[in-house]
This record gives C-alpha cells, sequence and structure tokens, in this order.
C-alpha cells in the first residue's frame, strides 16, 4: 500500500504554485504564522516532503503486512480500490459538489464493494483505517518537528523579552503572580481509538523520532529501524480497532491519567523551567505564589447526564489522580536523595532548615532513627528522607481510608511544598544557588503546578437536579411547593434560605432518593477534601444554569454537607466557601443574558458574601458545543463574544474578577480550532490572567501524546493569556468603528440564526438525519461511557434530546459537516444586501471576525457534497430530498460569501501543501465512504442482525474518524 504522486496530484502541485507565485510576500509570511494551517498539518515544503516519505514508507510495510496476513490478492484488492477511489474523487477540490470526479470510476467502484462480503469489507476497512493511524502519527511527528524548528530554542524567552519592553518587568511579573492557565481533560467524546493502538502508534513516533536527526531527513538504510517498524505496523494489524464494550468511568479516568501524570511530570515543569529562564534573563523573577499552570480533569466529576457518574466514582477518580501525582513526586524525592549529597563540614545551612528538622525529627524519629547514622553532616539528604516518609505515610492513609495526622502525612500541597521551598531558602543562602535551580527546582515546579492531587476535578451537574433535590427537602421539612416556584420564586426563597443558619436535614433523616443522591455528592466533596485537600476537587458547575437561583441551589446544598458557610456583615469571619460556584451558559439565550444573570447573582448579599470568601474571583463557563446545536456557529460565536464582554463589565462593577472557562470542543461546529487564536480573538479586557479551556477526549491525543506538541499547546496558550492581559485592555480600534463592526455582525448573526433555524425546525429533519448518517451507530463504537442521548429520550431520534457530540459526529461522517458553515453564508450575503459589504471588508482586520472566517474556511475545506450526496441518494426517502437541497444552497452561498472575504478562488488557497495533503486524505476516504454507505443500506435491508456486517461498518466509522482526525 503506497502513496505515489500521480498526474493529478502533479497538475494540482502546478497549479498550486502558479497561484502561490500570484501572492505577494505579505501573504507568505502570514501563511508561515498562520496557527489556523499550523493546526491542520505541515505547511512548509520541506516538512511537506519528509512527511510523504515517511508516510510512503509505512504505507509499503503496511502493503507487506497485509500480503504475509490476507495473501497477495487483497494486497491487489486494496490497491484496486485505492485507484478507482483516486479517479472516483478527481477534479478541483474546491469543497463543494466536484463535477470533474470520474463517475465511470465511481460506479465500478460501488460494484464492486456491493460484491465484497462482510468479511472482505472488514479487511478493507482495516486497511485503509490502519493506513490513516500511520499517516496520523507520522503527521504529528512532522508536525511537531516543523514547529520546532520555526519557533525556535527560546519561544517564551522572545514572549519575555517583548512584554518587558512594552509593558515592563513590574507589571508582567505582577500578571504572572495571579496566572492561571488550565486546561482541563474531558471524557467526551472519548477518542475513537482504542489506548492499545494508540500506544502501538506512540511507539511508531518514537521510532521515527530515533531515526531523524534534528534538521535532517529520515535514514531510510538502517534495517533495526526498518524491522522495528516493520513489527509495530503488525501489531498495529494484529490489535482490534473496536473496543469489546463501552468503557467505564474508571477506564476513561485511567486512560486520562496516562496523559496526565506525562504532563505534570515532564511538559508542565519543562514550560515553566523555560519561563523561569526567560524572566531570569531580563533579571526577573517567578514570585513563589505563582500557579502559571495547572491542570484540571473531569473524568469521574461530570455527572451531567452520566449515570454512571456516582459518589463513589468520583471518590476512585480522585483516589486514582491522587496516586499518579505520590508517585511523581516520590521519584523526584529519590532523586533528591541521590543528588543532594551537601555536607554541613563544608557549608552551612539556613535557621529555618535547621528548625524545620529538630520538628521532623520530634514527629517521624523512626526515620531520624533510620538515617542519622548515614546522613548526619548531610542535612538535606535528611530532609528528603522525612518528605520521603510522609508521602509513603499518605498514600497508605488514602489507600486504607484513615484520617490525616499533621506532620505524619500530607493532607494537599501546602505543607509538601513548604517542606521543599525550606531547603530551596536554605540552599539559596548558603552558596548553593545553582544547585537549587536543578532537580529540587524541577520538584518545586512540579509540586506547585499539580500538588499531590495531579489535576483538580470538576464536578458538573444539571440544574434541574439540585431544584428536585431542594423540592424533597422542603417537603422533608413541612414546606411543600418548591417544585411550583417559578425563577424568581425560588431566587427569593434561596436567598433567605441561605442568610439563614437552619439545616434542611436532620442527623437521622432519611431524605428521598431525589435528594439523596445529590446530597451523596456534596458529602463525597466534603470527604474529598479531607482526604485529598481542597485543591483536588473545589469547582461545582451548574449545566444549564439560567438564572441565580440555579447556583444558589447548589449553594445551599453545599452549606447542608458544611462546604461553605454564610455569616453575617457583623461576623464576616463565618463566612468561608471551600467551593467555586460556577454557572454554565450554554444556550444563546442564556448567553444574551450572561451580564444579566451575573448581575442578579453578585446582587445577593448571601452569595457575594461567598464570593469574597473565594478572593472575590467569580468563575463562569460558556458552553460552545450546545449553542452551536442550539443556534448555529455564527450566532454561537458572536453570542459567546458578547458574553464575555457582559461579563466583563458586570464583574468589573461588583469589583470581582471573573475567570472565564471556554467548554470548547474537539471540531469547528462544537467550538474547536486553534485555541491561542480564540484567546487573541477575545474582546478586549476578557481575558484577566485566568483562562480554562476544556481539552475533549477527542483530540488530547492529537495534541498531547508527542512531547513537542504537547509543549507547544501549553506555550502558545500561556502566552496567547498573558498577551491578551498584558496588551489587550483597551479596544484595538476607535470605538466608532466598533460599534459600526458589531452592527454588521448582528446583521449577519440574526440572518445566520434565522436560516439555520429554518433548517433545523424542519419537521423531518430528525428522519433525514438518522437516515442520511451513521448516527445510530455511534453508540456501538463504544467510544465513552456517557449516553449519546438526553434522559428521557429512550430510543427516540430527537433534534433536542441528542447531544451535540452525536450531532456533529453524523454530519461529519457524511462530509456534510453542517454544524461547522451553515447559516454564515445567508448571514453574509443579507449583510451585503443591507450596503454593508465594505463593513464586512473591514472588518477582516478584527481578529474575532478573521477567526470566524478561518475556522469555517477549514470546514468548508473538508466538506465534500459530493460524498455526502451519495449517502442521501442510496439511504434516504426521496421524498426529503429538498433537506438536502436547503444544504447544498446554504454550502454554496456560504463559499462564496467566505471566498469573498478572504480574497480566495477556493478554500485554503494561502496554504497548497496544506491543501495538498488534505486531497491526498479525501482520496483514501472515499473508499471508506463508499463501503459505509453501502453497509449502512444492507444493515438497514438486513431481517436479521448480522454482526460481521455490524462490524465492517463500525471499522468505515473508525476510519473516517481517523481519515478526518475527529469524531466531529
Amino acid at each position: 500500500m503506497t502513496v505515489e504522486p500521480t498526474d493529478q496530484d502533479q497538475q494540482e502541485r502546478d497549479n498550486d504554485r502558479r497561484d502561490d507565485d500570484r501572492r505577494d510576500s505579505q501573504r507568505d509570511n502570514t501563511q508561515s504564522r498562520d496557527t489556523q494551517a499550523r493546526h491542520a498539518g505541515v505547511v512548509s515544503e520541506p516538512a511537506h516532503n519528509a512527511l510523504r516519505a515517511d508516510i510512503r514508507r509505512l504505507g509499503s510495510l503496511l502493503g507487506n503486512t497485509l500480503t504475509q496476513h490476507g495473501g497477495p490478492q487483497l494486497l491487489e484488492l486494496v490497491e484496486r480500490v485505492r485507484t478507482l477511489s483516486r479517479e472516483a474523487a478527481g477534479g478541483d477540490r474546491t469543497g463543494g459538489e466536484r463535477a470533474g470526479g470520474d463517475r465511470r470510476a465511481a460506479a465500478e467502484l460501488d460494484r464492486l464493494l456491493a460484491g465484497v462480503d462482510p468479511g472482505t469489507a472488514t479487511q478493507l476497512a482495516r486497511a485503509f483505517t490502519t493506513f490513516f493511524l500511520l499517516a496520523n502519527v507520522a503527521e504529528q511527528w512532522h508536525r511537531a518537528r516543523e514547529i520546532a524548528d520555526e519557533t525556535g530554542p527560546d519561544p517564551l524567552g522572545e514572549l519575555v523579552r517583548r512584554l518587558v519592553k512594552e509593558v515592563g518587568g513590574e507589571a508582567l511579573i505582577e500578571v504572572l503572580g495571579r496566572t492561571e492557565l488550565r486546561p482541563v481533560f474531558t471524557a467526551h467524546p472519548t477518542e475513537a481509538s482504542r489506548q492499545s493502538v494508540l500506544s502501538t502508534l506512540r511507539r511508531v513516533a518514537d521510532v521515527l523520532d530515533r531515526d531523524a536527526a534534528p534538521g535532517s531527513a529520515p535514514s531510510r538504510a538502517d534495517p533495526h529501524t526498518e524491522r522495528k517498524l516493520a513489527q509495530l505496523v503488525d501489531l498495529l494489524w494484529q490489535t482490534d480497532e473496536i473496543r469489546p464494550g463501552k468503557p467505564t468511568v474508571a477506564d476513561e479516568a485511567r486512560a486520562i491519567a496516562y496523559y496526565l501524570e506525562r504532563l505534570g511530570e515532564h511538559t508542565v515543569p519543562d514550560v515553566l523551567e523555560q519561563l523561569d529562564d526567560a524572566l531570569g534573563a531580563v533579571e526577573l523573577r517567578l514570585p513563589e505564589q505563582a500557579r502559571p499552570i495547572q491542570l484540571g480533569c473531569w473524568v469521574g466529576g461530570d455527572r451531567d447526564g452520566n449515570p454512571n457518574v456516582s459518589p463513589a466514582v468520583t471518590f476512585d477518580s480522585l483516589r486514582l489522580y491522587a496516586d499518579r501525582a505520590l508517585r511523581i513526586q516520590s521519584t523526584l524525592l529519590d532523586e533528591l536523595v541521590q543528588e543532594l549529597g551537601v555536607s554541613t563540614r563544608i557549608v552551612g545551612i539556613s535557621e529555618g532548615l535547621r528548625q524545620s528538622l529538630a520538628q521532623d525529627r520530634r514527629l517521624l524519629p523512626e526515620v531520624y532513627d533510620r538515617y542519622i547514622r548515614l546522613n548526619a553532616e548531610e542535612p538535606y539528604r535528611l530532609k528528603c528522607s522525612y518528605v520521603l516518609a510522609r508521602l509513603a505515610n499518605t498514600r497508605d492513609r488514602i489507600a486504607a481510608d484513615q484520617p490525616h495526622r499533621p506532620g505524619i502525612d500530607y493532607l494537599g500541597s501546602e505543607a509538601f511544598i513548604a517542606d521543599l521551598e525550606v531547603m530551596d531558602r536554605s540552599l539559596r543562602g548558603h552558596l548553593g544557588a545553582r544547585i537549587a535551580d536543578g532537580t529540587l527546582a524541577r520538584a518545586l515546579r512540579v509540586a506547585r503546578a499539580a500538588g499531590l492531587h495531579l489535576a483538580a476535578l470538576d464536578v458538573r451537574e444539571h440544574a434541574r437536579r439540585h431544584h428536585d433535590a431542594l423540592a424533597a427537602l422542603y417537603r422533608q421539612v413541612g414546606e411543600p411547593g418548591y417544585e411550583q416556584l417559578d425563577a424568581a420564586g425560588r431566587l427569593r426563597r434561596l436567598s433567605t434560605e441561605l442568610l439563614g443558619h437552619r439545616p434542611l436535614t436532620g442527623r437521622f433523616d432519611e431524605p428521598e432518593p431525589a435528594a439523596a443522591e445529590v446530597l451523596a455528592v456534596f458529602d463525597t466533596l466534603r470527604e474529598a477534601h479531607r482526604t485529598f485537600g481542597e485543591a483536588a476537587a473545589h469547582t461545582y458547575i451548574v449545566s444549564m444554569a439560567q438564572g441565580a437561583d440555579d447556583v444558589l441551589a447548589v449553594a445551599v446544598l453545599a452549606r447542608e454537607a458544611g462546604l461553605v458557610s454564610v455569616g453575617t456583615p457583623d461576623n464576616p469571619e463565618q463566612t468561608w466557601s471551600t467551593l467555586d460556584l460556577v454557572p454554565l451558559f450554554e444556550t444563546a439565550t442564556e448567553l444574551r443574558k450572561a451580564g444579566e444573570l451575573l448581575d442578579e447573582l453578585l446582587s445577593d448579599p448571601g452569595y457575594r458574601r461567598l464570593v469574597r470568601a473565594r478572593g472575590d474571583l467569580q468563575e463562569v463557563m460558556l458552553g460552545y458545543s450546545d449553542s452551536n446545536k442550539d443556534a448555529g456557529i455564527t450566532t454561537s460565536q458572536w453570542e459567546i463574544h458578547k458574553a464575555q464582554r457582559q461579563l466583563r463589565d458586570v464583574a468589573a462593577a461588583h469589583q470581582v474578577r471573573v475567570r472565564l472557562f471556554h467548554g470548547r470542543g474537539g471540531s469547528v461546529g462544537r467550538g474547536g480550532g486553534p485555541a491561542a487564536e480564540a484567546v487573541a480573538a477575545s474582546p478586549y479586557g476578557a481575558v484577566d490572567a485566568r483562562m480554562k479551556v476544556t481539552e475533549q477526549g477527542e483530540v488530547i491525543s492529537d495534541k498531547y501524546s508527542l512531547p513537542t506538541l504537547a509543549e507547544h499547546n501549553l506555550t502558545t496558550m500561556l502566552a496567547a493569556t498573558l498577551e491578551a492581559t498584558l496588551l489587550h485592555q483597551t479596544s484595538r480600534v476607535p470605538p466608532a468603528t466598533l460599534a459600526r463592526w458589531d452592527e454588521a455582525m448582528q446583521v449577519v448573526s440574526e440572518a445566520a440564526q434565522a436560516a439555520y433555524r429554518e433548517f433545523v425546525g424542519h419537521p423531518r429533519l430528525p428522519e433525514f438525519f438518522t437516515s442520511a448518517t451513521p448516527v445510530d451507530e455511534l453508540g456501538a463504537l463504544n467510544v465513552g461511557s456517557r449516553p449519546s442521548k438526553r434522559p428521557g429520550q429512550g430510543g427516540k431520534t430527537s433534534l433536542d434530546g441528542l447531544r451535540a457530540i452525536p450531532w456533529v459526529f453524523g454530519w461529519t461522517q457524511t462530509r456534510m459537516v453542517v454544524p461547522g458553515w451553515y447559516g454564515l453564508g445567508t448571514g453574509l450575503q443579507v449583510a451585503r444586501e443591507a450596503g454593508l459589504g465594505p463593513t464586512l471588508a473591514e472588518m477582516r482586520d478584527w481578529a474575532f471576525f478573521r477567526n470566524l472566517l478561518g475556522n469555517v474556511e477549514m470546514t468548508l475545506a473538508k466538506t465534500d457534497l459530493r460524498i455526502a450526496r451519495s449517502y442521501v441518494s442510496a439511504l434516504v426517502d426521496p421524498a426529503l430530498q429538498p433537506l438536502f437541497e436547503m444544504i447544498t444552497g446554504e454550502h454554496d452561498r456560504t463559499l462564496s460569501q467566505v471566498l469573498s472575504l478572504t480574497g480566495q478562488n477556493i478554500p485554503l488557497a494561502r496554504y497548497p501543501l496544506l491543501r495538498r495533503t488534505l486531497a491526498v486524505r479525501a482520496a483514501y476516504l472515499e473508499p471508506l465512504h463508499h463501503m459505509q454507505v453501502a453497509l449502512l443500506a444492507r444493515q438497514r435491508d438486513a431481517v436479521e442482525p448480522d454482526p460481521d456486517l455490524r462490524r465492517a461498518l463500525l471499522l468505515t466509522v473508525n476510519g473516517i474518524v481517523a481519515g478526518l482526525r475527529n469524531t466531529g
């Protein structure tokens, strides 16, 4: 199985080069810097050539494997299918229906695939899927090398020097002191590939990495390398891609813990070390209290719609993450024991370290007795032995569910960090600064970033569940009728309740089931704080928050568990909180009134005291996926942008800081795209040193499996956060210009939403969607523990009940990718017809608008309505064809309008190499789509379920996921 250039490739390459020659140097410079393209693949000629060479290399090895396992006839069939697919996919790739494709080849391909049995279809699907998996890992590796070559050895150094020049060192250090970048890792949708497959692919990347010296092309001569790659390709082929069963939450937690542990142990401290070096070069130092990068997680805490996340599962997940953190810290302390052989015969120590050792001896005499003979004059080694003992005691305490013993074990990371800091200060005070900058400095970086919990686990639950629980509690205390109150009535009741001090639950009460389960979650959080420390789980997110009452409901329930307390103005010390309560605004309606809702919340006297107890910091989460499904991509992005402005202004009026949590998906249709570019496109003043953003399961391996990519992602996000905080606190354009752009964007958004709502509101769209797409097969892929439909939907297909993830998944599999672009074309057209064409042209200088256009353009490049029509023609009732015509009509409008603004004749014309890469992928996706259509038709016509047919179908789903590099 090979990837050889064809005449079509050469023709496209010549056309691309002629187009490229016509561009001016400014465009060329933009190409090298454009993170949209970098996010999608390699963009330089050398990297592209090297990538193609490695793909040929891996493809050739895969061909050998196919011959070995299926005989020459399997390879011949694969090659025949590949040849026909390339011919069927011919013509200019404009992103629309490609009239230039060879219809004869497409018809022959369909006849060929229609005649294969399920077993052969399985082999074919596996062949093309395996090719994509190998191509993806090669592309990841070459993208990592290209990034490293382009950014240079010191990207943070350049950033620090520029920021110091523009705002001064004092301002930079003040912001760094409160900077908090927190990527939050989620499990939905879980990566479609199994961990067994991902593990093998990581080993392929390791071999490629060892085989190529920096800056040189990979060698082909080393037989050992070829044998190793061949072994891994064989292993990949012999590993089942389909999970045998649905993963449990524990499975997901272990999978995510792998990435968190690697980040906590390697990537985060590496980035922080680069930051320390960059600051040191300009004679600045990161404040001790600074925690610029921390890790977050939802796996084990996200209860919204997932009945499998029980309180016990949450606690077990916390235990797993803590175990990984303790393992990292213990390893570093073992290294310190070996390294810190500093003797008091040669240098002194600080009084602080001396007193610390004396206290350690009183608390842990057995450690003193064991090590004093060896380390009598080596105080740092002795101190490390005490720390190691406390870490071991902490692990034992957690395993045995025993209470914390101060001085014997650790609860949280504060005392642990203090033990490391006392050594650090002593060394620096006694001519040991360079020694302190070694492993001890790394241990401190890890401790401050990951603590003894590895990642902070957020808990999330639907707002309705809290009100149901409170209704049950009020009935229990003889006050029925809570469930009949409207939002205003609930707000009055809960505001009064929060200021009062009566308990709603008695010591021996047995609450109704609706209340018992919810209360158990808060009890688990209280126990988690006692076991792992407050930092391990201190955020509670309220899904589908529609008013202040939704957050106050959580505050009252948290009070029942002893997690918050509201005192009186005369006794402020009685007010405390161990939780951040976070509303999640998910639909366009809530986003439009986000400022009003936050104002209502912060105006409540009891809640305002709780926020003050949390350092006058209020976190708000913005939902991208559901708002996109609800209102379309244009209105979703615009309302989120406006919501950030509102939240910024309301928070300032209440003298609190707001931490925005961006719930972005992996695909553009769920808010995905380059995260750093999205930060840069935020409204002025919206980013204030703190930034949380979800890293969804489907793209975690793509962004974090290779060390260079992981480091690049964190570095660019940190840089974007600092730049936005320090350089974008005021508008970059005059107020009158911004107002004019806002008015134009509002026209675009309203027209786009109207077009989108007309489409999704069509009464027969659910039937069209489930007929044309393999959405019903998603559950059989076993990609996650969370159900794809909301509670109460049963087997009924309803667009309201369908989650945003399968909604995008279905459209993506068929290459319609409707959520990534639908409506924008109508919006732009209406604005032009209203005389706003010149304003739209101006708006290309607006980061928000440019980011929107860039994301949509990328989606249009991956959209293929010729492929989509094959699904519709074969699988959909002809009476539903008008819906597809709506799709094609809006697609043509969107493509025309976007290209008019970008000044190009085809999507991504600025990036010919990237377009070439996407064209190669499209040719290999072609047979998978043809197979999927045929298999869907056969499965739906089958009288009895055929497990072989089902398996072949699922493999095509997996293959298309791999080819498009996301599930949607």
